[in-house]
């Protein structure tokens, strides 16, 4: 069984027992987080497309860990203008084990 979420602005397969990196939440480690925007949920030959979103679809997971990403670094640069700039971005994050899959 699995499903497709969205969280963050972006959309994620996940099954159960899966382990997804997802943009942070507020949320303690070793808390449950409920995820009410299923956009689709599969059993088998079973599947649930929802318009947009699975009436009554859920799914339920808890909070690993909560961090940072590498960080990236962004250089803007103008030949023979005596122009550069450098910036860097480390992506906060949240690793969520997915529990619990529903679909009525």
């Amino acid at each position: 069984m699995y499903a497709v979420i969205q969280t963050g602005g972006k959309q994620y397969k996940v099954a159960q027992g899966s382990t997804i990196r997802i943009e942070k939440l507020p949320a303690e480690v070793g808390s449950n987080v409920d995820f009410d925007q299923v956009l689709m949920v599969a059993e088998g030959e079973n599947i649930k497309i929802g318009s947009p979103i699975v009436a009554g679809g859920k799914v339920t997971g808890t909070v690993e860990a909560q961090g940072r990403g590498k960080k990236i670094t962004i250089i803007k640069f103008k030949r023979r203008k005596h122009h550069r700039k450098q910036m860097g971005h480390r992506q906060s994050y949240t690793d969520v084990k997915i529990t619990d899959i529903t679909a009525n």
